[in-house]
């Protein structure tokens, strides 16, 4: 069984694609936390693919409500996002569990300049088979833009406003460049970020409160984030098969 888990970011919508004929389900994990024109774009991608999307959410739904789970001190560091183990990993193997006995393939949307990445993943889920379609035609994150214009479907709001990746707004990832453009475009998202972090006792910066972010810190171009989702997993990822 192909399984593409698709991110509702361009490169993963084209790997998606390209390898379209081949795939059985199409998984997007939604967190409310996403640009509400993400939503758009993946219907808008669902009528491209031709097949359905299937949405899938956990029950804390949103950031603020996963971080406080546990009631930890603990956002993001060395081992990934709190939010993304409940948010997205949790609902993923949930998923594998229920599937334990077929044979599965996971179709990913890693671009011609992450053959590392996919090796990582390879090594980390050994029990499942990997594809990665735009590394095996030497796609990259610039042609796969170019691909998604050319088909007539309109990438989300979050890359038109200067983000490099479709994550949520106010991604617990980001640096300090990240958080001051977030702070200028959403200044609302920065704001309860800022509150969560003091009430959890946890910052999303290493060694900085977001109340304490110089305006000016950080970088203002380049590279910002890496797609949520499986490359945020892969630091604490049990054995496959493992039960939820």
């Amino acid at each position: 069984m192909r399984v593409a888990w698709f991110s509702a970011g361009v490169s993963s919508a084209v790997a998606t694609k390209l390898a379209i004929s081949e795939i059985d389900e199409i998984i997007y994990t939604h967190i409310d936390d996403q640009h509400p024109d993400t939503l758009r774009f993946v219907k808008d991608c669902e009528a491209w693919f031709g097949k359905p999307v299937t949405i899938m959410q956990s029950p804390y739904k949103c950031v603020a409500a996963s971080l406080r789970v546990q009631g930890s001190r603990y956002i993001n560091g060395p081992h990934g996002a709190n939010c993304t183990r409940w948010l997205k990993k949790r609902v993923r193997k949930e998923w594998e569990w229920k599937h334990r006995d077929t044979s599965l393939c996971y179709v990913w949307g890693l671009d011609a300049e992450e053959n590392g990445r996919a090796e990582r993943i390879r090594g980390a889920m050994p029990d499942f088979a990997h594809e990665f379609p735009l590394i095996e035609r030497g796609i990259g994150k610039a042609e796969a833009h170019e691909i998604l214009r050319a088909s007539g479907v309109r990438r989300p709001a979050m890359y038109d406003l200067g983000y490099r990746n479709n994550n949520c707004v106010g991604c617990v990832k980001g640096g300090m460049g990240y958080w001051n453009k977030i702070r200028r475009d959403f200044p609302e998202v920065f704001a309860e970020r800022a509150r969560l972090e003091r009430e959890i006792g946890g910052s999303c910066i290493n060694g900085c409160f977001l109340d304490e972010l110089p305006p000016d810190a950080g970088r203002r171009e380049g590279p910002i984030l890496d797609d949520c989702g499986l490359m945020c997993e892969l630091m604490a990822l049990p054995p496959s098969g493992s039960e939820p």
